[in-house]
């Protein structure tokens, strides 16, 4: 189970119960079954754990990401949509969004980055935030499954 959990425990962020509560559920008979499994614990987990994954998330060309502290995983991402390229224009527009977003919502905004453009990011900002939190955070929550579902796809299908 250990093995199990080292490996999938990244592929949703900070978050490795959810790995240890689908590990009871193997042998997968396929890929699907897998992203599945691990889908369903988080879908039949607690509101509060469910903000407490969303909230294991950074901030979009946050702190953590100048720092360099982000997981690899993460670093990689915000690169692929160039978010470690924003003019200090768009980068003062992120911060002001993060920081709307987090006072509106109580988590940071969780987009699968690797699915969307810049463009789109910063659209999908302005249109999240005027959901309800319920709306919201069932959007996120499908942002991290589709984020897990591109993780778990580079663990068994490395470049």
């Amino acid at each position: 189970m250990d093995e199990f959990v080292a490996l999938t425990g990244p592929l949703f962020e900070h978050s490795p119960w959810i790995a240890e509560t689908a590990a009871v559920h193997r042998p997968f008979s396929s890929v699907e079954q897998w992203y599945r499994t691990l889908l369903e614990v988080v879908g039949g987990s607690a509101v509060e754990k469910k903000r407490a994954l969303i909230r294991a998330h950074p901030d979009l060309a946050g702190k953590l990401a100048i720092s360099g502290e982000l997981t690899e995983q993460s670093t990689a991402e915000q690169r692929s949509a160039r978010l470690d390229r924003l003019s200090p224009e768009q980068f003062s527009r992120m911060g002001a969004l993060n920081q709307q977003y987090q006072h509106r919502f109580g988590f940071p905004f969780v987009i699968c980055v690797r699915d969307h453009t810049q463009e789109q990011i910063f659209g999908a900002f302005e249109h999240r935030l005027a959901l309800t939190p319920e709306e919201e955070m069932e959007t996120a929550l499908v942002q991290i499954g589709r984020i897990a579902w591109h993780r778990l796809n580079d663990l068994i299908l490395p470049a």
